[in-house]
């Protein structure tokens, strides 16, 4: 099979590999979409040092199954499946709590995070294993399904763990793939003023068409004045779906009283300082969120499937697995949003 195999950073080259066989437990996927996440490009690129070579990056697929394993009664070949990149082992505390994201035995096809880090699907088949798979509705394309882990992520960083409710004012720093479900999700559950920062117009813009009732370019003005000229209160929620330390910084700066804060895009170790007095006066409550689990993997099938968020809005460029080097070039430009994979 064709797959783009990351042979060092800034070294990805299109192999034909040999196709892999399932076992006990297993199914063979064939890749009909597959995103391309910032941790992608981050490992590419060798911004993210976390990666052993070779590897096939990739862990936002959907496709059909191709083959199944012995013991596999949970899907049949033929069936149109979306891919949980992330895998857990069932029988650890973290697990038996409903926290398999936390795993101890935990694994990954394609991302990272777990030191057990499989090939991914950048690459025309996939291997899994099948308490990984979930059914597509048949309502949903390929390329909105695929979406599932980062739409996944997203409800459970401001639904489950930050608890937005209806009517709140929410801040998203960040409209890259991440920060656009992020704020699809907020839309969807009802947030009164919802405020999209980024540096990119071109994503702005696509903030706005999403559901944004005002977008702010911190090049463009002092973010926090202008976010406080439209929230003369303060925000209620803030999300930090960028990265850089300077959207965290941002982030702490519009805390007021019970605001609650997401540390969701900086995935780097960086710093950043708290007025521990001025902390515990606020009442203002900190999450964090990584990662995926089954609930929230429902629940985002959930939303796509009743037409609450439609990702194909955030797709701006779809490429040939033949092209990925191009593919990954768009990447790191500011004149894109979701960019998919097409093996």
């Amino acid at each position: 099979m064709l797959a783009a195999v990351l042979m060092d950073f800034n070294k990805l080259e299109l192999q034909d590999v040999p196709v892999p066989e399932p076992k006990q437990g297993q199914a063979l996927v064939k890749i009909k979409s597959c995103g391309i996440c910032a941790t992608d490009y981050k490992a590419i690129k060798g911004i993210r040092r976390n990666v052993e070579f070779p590897t096939i990056p990739g862990h936002e697929p959907s496709g059909i199954v191709e083959k199944i394993g012995p013991g596999v009664t949970h899907v049949k070949e033929g069936d149109e499946v979306i891919v949980q990149p992330s895998g857990f082992c069932g029988y650890c505390p973290h697990c038996r709590r409903g926290d398999t994201h936390y795993c101890d035995h935990s694994f990954t096809t394609g991302g990272d995070g777990p030191p057990d880090t499989r090939m991914g699907s950048f690459a025309e088949f996939t291997l899994c294993q099948v308490e990984q798979i979930y059914k597509k509705p048949p309502n949903l394309s390929f390329d909105a399904a695929c979406q599932t882990e980062p739409v996944s992520g997203a409800w459970k960083g401001v639904i489950h763990f930050s608890e937005m409710k209806v009517g709140d004012d929410v801040v998203i720093i960040g409209s890259g793939g991440i920060g656009m479900y992020c704020l699809m999700v907020a839309k969807a559950a009802g947030a009164g003023r919802l405020i999209a920062v980024d540096i990119s117009d071109f994503a702005l813009n696509t903030a706005k068409k999403l559901g944004a009732t005002h977008t702010v370019n911190p090049t463009a003005c002092d973010a926090k004045e202008e976010i406080y000229n439209i929230l003369p209160d303060g925000p209620d929620l803030v999300v930090e779906a960028a990265g850089p330390i300077e959207a965290v910084n941002l982030m702490v700066s519009l805390l007021r009283r019970g605001t609650r804060w997401n540390v969701f895009g900086i995935t780097t170790h960086e710093k950043f300082e708290l007025d521990g007095g001025l902390t515990h006066f606020l009442e203002a409550r900190m999450d964090s969120s990584f990662g995926t689990n089954p609930m929230a993997m429902q629940n985002a099938i959930r939303l796509m499937e009743r037409g609450l968020i439609d990702p194909e809005e955030v797709v701006s460029h779809r490429f040939p697995l033949e092209k990925i080097h191009e593919a990954i070039e768009v990447m790191g430009s500011p004149e894109r949003n979701k960019i998919v994979i097409h093996p």
